[in-house]
């Protein structure tokens, strides 16, 4: 079976040499000497300061929450941020679980980011934040939403899951809002097994972030406040850094399987609109058929030739009754019927993959 992804496994030798340094100081986890290189490097591979590795994605937006205020404080009513419904479930459970209730406002039906005038439609005077998501790694409009942002003072947390190296306008795509959130997950184009990262826009934001990650311990017997346990460990680290130097290689993989499908070309499907002020990470590759059943039909002949699909993201979040009043969102809900996302990782037999898609499409 070609799975839908795979995670990326570096050369054993290079992984063994930051596991030999591991066996030797007998340090494995509290910001340990890999966790510390880890940190330096990818600040300078990706083109940002104020990093902060974390133990899970997922607890990188948790943690950016109370960083940034959105939660952990006593206000009157439930605070609210403003989200998209069309992304993977933590996006939007990660707000819940923190007691954020968290709002939906549409996507843009051709960029399947959120549309920053439905966003300006849902705030009200309980909003603290908006949780945009660069969706596959396609920039949201971050001019317009930071305008939002600004002109009704909301913080601006960006899960940026997927845009792992993404530049935008020349600059790292994780500069914008008061936050970026990273998913180091094993499936994603660069990974530490599990694991995540924040990057704060100040670093006053940051240093608050690193008590939390640590229960709140800022000495052998000082405790500022409170806290949880999301750092990550030394063999983590040693994960990464052996993925990061193999990172132009893996990306070079992940472009040839993109660049085949993307001259692939059948009726009655669609593609994102991706913007052209970005540079692309080649981490996924989307189609878009007309009709959901088109879609199940597609999946399960590909299942038979031997090739897994996915339906990222699906279903629509507003169509969860614990996170949303049932409200509609058409454009998501379509996109999220529609969509089915390719086979795409370095070494992927994308010549059979393709040969099959024609076959079938």
């Amino acid at each position: 079976m070609i799975p839908v992804t795979k995670p990326y496994l570096p050369d054993r030798k290079t992984l063994d040499k930051y596991l030999d340094g591991i066996y030797e100081r007998e340090w494995l986890t509290n910001n340990g000497q890999l966790v510390q290189d880890l940190t330096a490097r990818l600040e300078e591979y990706l083109g940002v300061e104020n990093l902060l590795l974390v133990a899970n994605g997922t607890l990188a937006l948790q943690i950016a929450y109370r960083a940034l205020g959105v939660s952990g404080f006593e206000y009157q009513e439930q605070p609210e941020a403003i989200t998209t419904p069309f992304t993977f479930i933590a996006t939007a459970s990660s707000l819940k679980w923190d007691g954020v209730q968290p709002v939906f406002a549409d996507i843009d039906p051709n960029t399947w980011c959120i549309d920053p005038d439905n966003i300006e439609k849902a705030v009200t005077s309980n909003t603290k934040a908006i949780v945009p998501v660069h969706v596959f790694g396609n920039a949201c409009d971050v001019d317009a939403i930071d305008e939002i942002a600004r002109r009704h003072q909301l913080k601006v947390i960006y899960d940026a899951s997927h845009a792992f190296g993404v530049k935008y306008k020349g600059k790292s795509l994780l500069e914008n809002g008061d936050a970026s959130t990273l998913s180091f997950h094993a499936t994603k184009l660069f990974h530490t097994g599990e694991g995540g990262a924040i990057v704060f826009k100040r670093k006053e934001d940051l240093e608050s972030a690193r008590k939390m990650i640590n229960f709140g311990i800022t000495g052998p017997e000082t405790i500022d406040g409170i806290g949880i346990n999301a750092k990550m460990n030394e063999f983590q680290a040693a994960l990464g850094l052996s993925v990061l130097d193999e990172i132009d290689e893996n990306i070079q993989g992940r472009k040839k399987v993109w660049e085949n499908y993307k001259n692939l070309h059948f009726a009655n499907t669609r593609k994102q609109l991706i913007s052209q002020k970005i540079s692309i990470n080649y981490a996924y590759y989307p189609l878009l058929l007309s009709e959901e059943r088109d879609v199940l039909r597609v999946q399960e002949l590909l299942k038979e030739n031997g090739i897994q699909a996915r339906r990222y993201f699906s279903p629509s979040l507003n169509n969860l009754a614990f996170l949303s009043e049932g409200h509609c969102f058409p454009a998501s809900e379509s996109i999220a019927s529609k969509i089915l996302c390719l086979p795409i990782y370095h070494g992927c037999d994308y010549e059979y993959v393709s040969k099959v898609l024609r076959e079938i499409l």
